[in-house]
This record gives structure tokens, C-alpha cells and sequence, in this order.
């Protein structure tokens, strides 16, 4: 008898249960402390309770546990220096969109070598999230699998949703369960109707196909999540600038949805060239100070050093604290550029 399912389907590999590695991984009453008020202090800023600027900064992706590990303790300290006047996360990502295909991420492919060990990528990531959250430091990432947040969900202090998954329904009704503020890109092509229908969306209640702790499917339902925003990325032109943020209030408040933007230095912003950040950086620093203080975030995408490098066969030659996927400034101008905003905020 012909087979009809599974016909395109190599293998299956049992992933080990969240609740497995929670137990092998805990998290500890330091850990726990950074979270909870790192998603406190997020949304304060969100409701304009708290005047400080909001700055998620880190990795395009995550490759390396040394090099994101010197990154975190140069962030705790600068994070440290300018408290009083910007709240700074580390941009932590595990998982990468692809168009077509490439490495998808540590999650996905830890070992860089297609070896797809998921079980050792899970493992990684909640590993080097709990140590970053030990040294005082919030973390922030993409969640691109529904299946993730059961895994490391707990650690994370502000997520975002892509700009090819925001129209997802699935993502949507994921959002409206998490238990941080999540930020909604635009669309690629610059539209904002997805992101802002995704923040209704997430602000409901759902009920949908999910798994539990101990990794079965189940109907998962939610309360919504009330801390939805939306993160500008830019799309066919820019779209930091004074009158496409003017546009975006405009749209928001249309809907009765909260007023707070994120502007990301990077993508379609930066002509996804890493040399283009600081000038979004500026700008959107500027407008904030000027007119618009429902700017409250920014984001860069930062490593060690600047540029990208790609991920061939030898993955071992690789230059260390270099980005393998989207360009990235160096720490280098990213401390210049926060120490700058941090003496312009001072002045006020």
C-alpha cells in the first residue's frame, strides 16, 4: 500500500522537552532579578513612564559563545556608566530568517557545519542567556520557531517579530503570550499595515496549536499581550525620517494602539550597509530631542568589530568577533555612540 504522509520527510529527531533543560539549566535569583526588572524598566519606557532611551545593541547573530560573551561584559559595563539616562539590552539572536536559504541560526545549526544538532542549539542559546543575565545584563532576541519561547522564553527581557513574519497569524497569536514587550517590524516593503494589525492582534486573547512545557501539543490560549509596538526598519526608502514617524503616530493613535516607536539603525534604514547606522543613530537621536519624544528606542546591530564575513565549508577560519551575516559596526563606534547620546541627554 502507497504511503500518502510524510512522503517528503528524511527523518524525525525527538527534541528534548523544555521543561528538561529548564531543569538542567535554572534559572537563579540573580538571573530571575535581571529579568523581571529589565521587562519592568522596558515597559515603563513604552508607556513614557520612565524618560529614558531605550537602546537594544548586539550581534546581527549569534556564532560564537567567546565573542558574544566579551561582547556582554563590554556592554555591562557601559551599560553600568550611562543608567541614568538610556537603558541599554544586548541584541541576542539566535534564529535568521532566511529568503531562499543559509544558516538559520545556533539554534538551528550550532556547529556551523549543517550537522543541524537542534537539541545542542537549544541547549547553547539558554546556556550563554543565563550567564549574560548573570552579569546584570538584559537580553533581547528574534523568535522566528513558535516552539522556541518554550525554551527560552524566561530569559528574555524584549523580543521582536521580523518583518517576514509579522503578517503571520501564527506569530501573532504567539506574541499575544509572550511575557515581555514585543516589537513588530514593517513590512520589507516599507508598509505598516501588518505591524499595526499585528499589535491588535497580540493585544487579544488566542487560543491556538502550541506546545506545553513538557513539549506536547496543546491548545495554548492567552490574556494578549499589552505591550506591542512597532520597530521601524526602514523598507523600498527609509523610513526614520521626521514625516514617516509623523505618518506612524498618526496611524497609532488612529487605532487606539501605544504610541511608542522603536527605530532600527540597520536594514533598509542603513541601506543595509553598517557604515549608515551612525547617521540613523544621529538623526533619530535628534528628533527625539528635538520634537518627538515617542521616540523611545533605537537599535543597532553591533559586534565586536565591524562588517560581515561569509560562512563557507571551513567555518574554523573564521576572523573572530566579525559578524557572519548582516554587517555590524564595531563596539568601538557603538561606545562612541552611545557615549554621545548620553551627553546630549545629560544636557537636557
Amino acid at each position: 500500500m502507497k504511503q500518502t504522509f510524510d512522503v517528503n520527510i528524511k527523518s524525525f529527531t525527538q527534541l528534548v522537552s523544555p521543561e528538561t533543560i529548564k531543569e538542567e539549566l535554572p534559572l537563579t535569583d540573580e538571573v530571575i532579578k535581571t529579568v523581571i526588572e529589565g521587562r519592568r524598566d522596558v515597559e515603563n519606557i513604552l508607556s513614557q513612564k520612565d524618560d529614558r532611551l531605550l537602546v537594544i545593541a548586539g550581534p546581527c547573530s549569534i556564532h560564537d559563545i567567546d565573542s558574544a560573551m566579551e561582547y556582554a561584559e563590554k556592554m555591562q559595563r557601559l551599560r553600568n556608566q550611562v543608567k541614568d539616562k538610556i537603558n541599554l539590552i544586548m541584541r541576542v539572536y539566535f534564529e535568521k530568517p532566511r529568503t531562499t536559504v543559509g544558516w538559520k541560526g545556533l539554534i538551528n545549526d550550532p556547529f556551523l557545519d549543517a550537522s543541524y544538532d537542534i537539541n545542542t542549539g537549544l541547549k547553547k542559546a539558554r546556556s550563554l542567556l543565563i550567564d549574560i543575565n548573570r552579569m546584570g545584563v538584559p537580553t533581547a532576541t528574534e523568535i522566528l520557531d513558535p516552539i522556541t519561547p518554550q525554551y527560552i522564553a524566561g530569559l528574555l527581557t524584549w523580543v521582536a517579530i521580523g518583518a517576514r513574519t509579522t503578517e503571520s497569524q501564527t506569530h501573532r497569536e504567539m506574541a499575544s503570550g509572550l511575557s515581555m514587550p514585543v516589537g513588530f517590524k514593517n513590512s520589507t516593503d516599507g508598509s505598516l499595515t501588518a505591524a499595526i494589525n499585528a499589535m491588535t492582534a497580540a493585544g487579544a486573547p488566542q487560543h491556538f496549536l502550541g506546545i506545553d512545557p513538557n513539549g506536547r501539543s496543546s491548545m495554548v490560549s492567552t490574556t494578549g499581550n499589552p505591550y506591542g509596538h512597532i520597530v521601524l526598519r526602514g523598507g523600498t526608502q527609509p523610513n526614520y525620517d521626521p514625516i514617516s514617524v509623523a505618518r506612524v503616530h498618526e496611524k497609532l493613535k488612529a487605532k487606539n494602539l501605544l504610541d511608542a516607536v522603536m527605530i532600527d539603525c540597520s536594514h533598509d534604514n542603513s541601506g543595509q550597509k553598517h557604515k549608515g547606522q551612525s547617521f540613523v543613530f544621529k538623526s533619530a537621536l535628534d528628533q527625539r530631542m528635538d520634537t518627538d519624544k515617542s521616540i523611545v528606542g533605537l537599535m543597532l546591530e553591533s559586534h565586536l568589530f565591524e562588517g560581515s564575513q561569509p560562512c563557507g565549508p571551513d567555518c574554523k577560519s573564521l576572523k573572530y568577533g566579525v559578524s557572519i551575516t548582516d554587517e555590524c559596526i564595531s563596539w568601538e563606534t557603538t561606545q562612541k555612540l552611545i557615549n554621545c547620546a548620553y551627553k546630549k541627554l545629560q544636557s537636557r
